[in-house]
């Protein structure tokens, strides 16, 4: 049950500021990939979330945001009086009682212990942790402002050249026929009625037929038709390899935001559809959607191969009749998984058996009915290759794009995706 929580207003200016405006504003520091960004306003930050940290970065939103003039004027008033660390604790205990952040004290070392084992030194700085909420929030303005800069683009629901007899109609309609859903026509069905009961009439004028009642029988019923909608399993191969945070880029945080967006977009759009994530490096490993905000950039590596077979794992166990692989990445296959658990690497152009080992589990997946839409970050005419033969096997789309446009091709592309046939 949704609940309100009413508390008493005090004219406070720590009560006064947006805590949704501020937390799109902190959205820079609390989503961060390791990438420091010198033009940042968060780049004093080392990454870490510590409670001092966060007070650092209120201080530079509450400095440098923009805020309605009225705020903007109370803001530098308590600059002027010395009043902006009283504000900066307000504003972190309101966080915590609206279940923004979770405040974790640290360990008193001089604390006796109640289990057992070594006591440790124990922690030096109290930290926070962000909230299933605040990454929620987080995700469904990203998918805001991608919808946005769309223009008017209606959700929906993933639609096919076939039709049915479901709840939303289309216009048309056809005669019922055993185990459709029961929506009738009644306009068809009494006239087909009527022209039976007509031709009743002609044929037998000096019968006992007269004009009413009319009956209305099995032959007569029609149903209206809906369009066919079917449910998608999507899994997200979001490569976390070094290289998505070097040459003085930030690759890593804007591919993080569109997978924010599309579980957003999915669980309040498509509640049939289901959506997995992967990410890759020298290996891979699935992780839950909603712990996608706090993971980093990882080793060197790109074991491309692995994030499909895994990949394709959890889409076999999805019992839908479309399956897809959204793979955003920029760079090259340098690594493989070996029988005997052992990573072959090779940073040096595209080796040919981790070229052959990649295809050969893209073909695979062509084989499972598992489609792949490539979002490529870079440009290298070797990659361009790779990628082109892997949309051509799969039937899928490659797109060659930027940090900034990802997340208009890829909505484009999920939103806009028709099936021609579903099986």
């Amino acid at each position: 049950m949704k609940r309100i929580r009413y508390t008493r207003y005090t004219g406070e200016l720590a009560g006064d500021i947006d805590l949704e405006d501020l937390m799109q504003k902190l959205s820079e520091y609390l989503l961060d990939s390791g990438f420091q960004d010198p033009y940042s306003q968060f780049r004093e930050m080392d990454g870490e979330q510590t409670l001092e940290n966060l007070r650092e970065a209120l201080r530079e939103a509450l400095e440098l945001g923009e805020f309605d003039q009225d705020i903007r004027d109370r803001l530098d008033q308590a600059a002027a009086e010395g009043e902006i660390d009283t504000l900066i604790d307000k504003l972190i205990q309101r966080m915590e009682q609206q279940d923004y952040i979770r405040i974790d004290e640290p360990n008193d070392p001089s604390r006796p212990s109640t289990g057992q084992g070594q006591v440790g030194g124990g922690e030096t700085q109290a930290r926070f942790e962000v909230t299933d909420k605040s990454l929620d929030f987080l995700g469904y303005k990203t998918l805001q402002d991608l919808l946005g800069s769309l223009g008017r683009a209606s959700a929906g629901r993933h639609d096919t050249s076939h039709q049915a007899t479901g709840v939303e109609i289309n216009g048309s309609i056809r005669p019922y026929e055993f185990g459709d859903t029961l929506n009738l026509d009644a306009n068809a069905t009494l006239a087909a009625a009527m022209i039976d009961h007509a031709r009743e009439q002609a044929e037998n004028p000096e019968g006992n037929v007269g004009t009413w009642p009319i009956e209305v029988d099995y032959p007569h019923l029609h149903v209206q038709q809906s369009d066919y909608q079917s449910s998608c399993a999507t899994v997200v191969m979001l490569d976390c390899s070094h290289s998505m945070i070097l040459y003085g880029e930030d690759r890593f945080t804007p591919a993080k935001r569109v997978a924010m967006a599309l579980s957003h977009l999915i669980r309040t759009q498509y509640p049939g559809d289901t959506l997995s994530l992967v990410l890759f490096h020298d290996s891979a490993e699935e992780v839950p959607v909603s712990q996608i905000a706090r993971v980093k950039v990882g080793p060197h590596y790109t074991n491309t191969r692995e994030g499909l077979r895994l990949a394709r794992s959890i889409l076999n166990r999805q019992r839908k009749e479309m399956r897809q692989i959204v793979m955003i990445t920029d760079g090259k296959p340098s690594a493989l998984t070996l029988p005997d658990g052992r990573i072959y690497k090779n940073a040096f152009g595209l080796d040919p058996l981790v070229l052959s080992e990649t295809l050969e589990e893209v073909a695979r997946c062509r084989r499972s009915g598992i489609m792949i839409n490539t979002f490529m970050l870079a440009s290298d005419p070797g990659l361009v290759q790779f990628v082109q033969r892997v949309s051509a096997m799969c039937r899928g789309k490659a797109y060659f794009t930027t940090p900034e446009t990802l997340g208009n091709y890829l909505m484009m592309d999920f939103m806009s995706r028709k099936m021609k046939t579903v099986h």
